[in-house]
């Protein structure tokens, strides 16, 4: 589940930064992640990292406009990495129960673990809390997603710090993807 959480932001992340400035993304990725993901890595919070990442904003010279709208917002409703652990721990509980698991019911537990990982924000080990509504999807009981819960909490420590360092640097990147992109245009 880590390696996923920490694939996105050097592989996913740069895909999609690249077809929005059609650029070289790694330096900006990499800025991201040192100047922001590691602060969030040790905070494991998003709302903390808010001040960090206007820092962040402001230094790489995006428009206030943009950015003082974009980071709170991400910092409150991008979270792809509780959207990965909601996803992974609820699959390795299925499999566990030996329950086949089609393209399109996985797709519709990653879309529901998007849309539920909006309701984690702000809260350490917010996404595992939202594992028994995932769960329920495959008929599975709330006293096994209890035990996946507990699973969670002792890895927590570094998959939530992880998941916040990976939710935090995205909100800048996108931000200055899009900004890049728009100054582009204009």
């Amino acid at each position: 589940m880590i390696s996923t959480v920490a694939s996105s932001p050097v592989v996913a992340n740069p895909l999609i930064v690249w077809f929005k400035i059609r650029q070289n993304p790694y330096p900006l990725v990499m800025q991201c992640l040192a100047e922001s993901g590691l602060m969030a890595f040790f905070s494991r919070s998003s709302a903390a990292n808010i001040p960090v990442n206007m820092d962040l904003a402001k230094k790489l010279g995006l428009r206030e406009e943009t950015y003082s709208v974009s980071i709170p917002l991400g910092a409150t409703i991008n979270m792809a990495g509780a959207a990965i652990t909601i996803a992974v721990l609820t699959l390795a509980a299925v499999h566990t129960l030996g329950i086949e698991v089609d393209i399109a019911t996985a797709f519709l537990l990653s879309l529901l673990a998007t849309v539920a990982a909006c309701g984690a924000s702000g809260v350490p080990g917010g996404s595992l809390l939202l594992i028994p509504m995932a769960c329920s999807l495959f008929g599975v009981s709330n006293e096994i997603a209890a035990q996946v819960i507990a699973i969670g909490v002792t890895i927590s420590v570094i998959q939530d710090s992880v998941e916040t360092g990976l939710n935090s640097s995205t909100d800048v990147l996108f931000t200055a993807a899009a900004d890049i992109a728009e100054r582009r245009k204009a």
